[in-house]
């Protein structure tokens, strides 16, 4: 599983016009499911969106999490992310969980963290989404697990 995440002090999630994912400050999750993929991977990967030290406390070094802020969460699938980029120039996506599995874990993602009374939006799996976002420093990081 891989997780993209991006420091924001906005982000918000359009499908047909209309928004239907949106925070204020927190992380952008645009998130990968890889074949191998499982309850274990998201586990984890929960535990590392929500305690990754991102932030900067009142001396200004990045030492608090999302958690530590009360921050919000805008969770993303990307498929694209599970692409194996490491020949040719066109991706392949043999590495991705297929549809049904990596939606059954993107979902169980986002209850965990709304489990551990986190703020949430999400996207729309598989849809046709269009991403807005500040992006705040930049801060940018590949979580995978």
């Amino acid at each position: 599983m891989k997780a993209l995440i991006q420091r924001v002090t906005e982000a918000s999630v359009t499908v047909d016009h209309q928004i239907i994912g949106e925070i204020n400050q927190g992380l952008l999750v645009l998130l990968g499911v890889e074949k191998h993929d499982d309850e274990a991977t998201v586990d984890k990967m929960v535990d590392r969106l929500l305690a990754y030290r991102v932030f900067s406390d009142a001396a200004g070094k990045i030492n608090l999490s999302v958690t530590d802020i009360d921050g919000s969460l805008l969770v993303v699938s990307q498929f694209t992310l599970a692409a194996d980029t490491k020949k040719g120039l066109r991706p392949g996506f043999s590495l991705a969980a297929k549809p049904d599995i990596a939606e059954k874990l993107y979902q169980l993602l986002v209850e965990k963290i709304r489990q551990k009374s986190i703020t949430v939006a999400t996207g729309k799996f598989g849809g046709d989404m269009k991403v807005a976002l500040v992006n705040d420093g930049p801060m940018t990081f590949l979580l995978e697990t």
